[in-house]
């Protein structure tokens, strides 16, 4: 008899979880927002259930799992091999609707380079996250 260690079999409702994470691809989804698209589905998929899967896919390098504030919850995003967000990534967060987006920008990395070579201090664009409105909800606020 052979035993398989914790965690190296996947289950019907663990591959469903990547499937729709992979369908979201570009997004950033929290653990809520994946549960409540099951419930809504009809299929019974645990909080429990998608934490688990999401430090799975986080550990195996196929999720990348950013943690904005302590206001927000935990949002994860597929990158598959896209090496998304490898070395420099910023993020902008709108404060109306909450949604979360990519930044790239060569400035930006001029001003991490200022504030390393000219103030001594080396800022992690991984957690550097900028706040205001996208272009929704700003269009909504004029």
């Amino acid at each position: 008899m052979t035993i398989k260690p914790k965690g190296s079999y996947n289950t019907k409702q663990s591959c469903e979880i990547l499937q729709y994470i992979k369908n979201n691809e570009g997004r950033h989804l929290t653990a809520q927002d994946i549960v409540d698209y099951f419930h809504e589905h009809g299929t019974n998929v645990g909080a429990a259930t998608v934490y688990r899967r999401l430090d799975r896919l986080t550990g195996d390098g196929l999720v990348n799992k950013y943690i904005i504030d302590d206001k927000s919850p935990a949002c994860y995003e597929f990158i598959g091999d896209s090496n998304c967000c490898v070395g420099t990534c910023y993020h902008m967060k709108c404060e109306s609707c909450g949604r979360l987006f990519h930044l790239s920008c060569d400035e930006i990395d001029g001003f991490f380079a200022h504030v390393k070579k000219d103030h001594g201090f080396v800022l992690d664009p991984k957690r550097t996250v900028f706040y205001g409105l996208c272009t929704e909800c700003s269009a909504k606020a004029v």
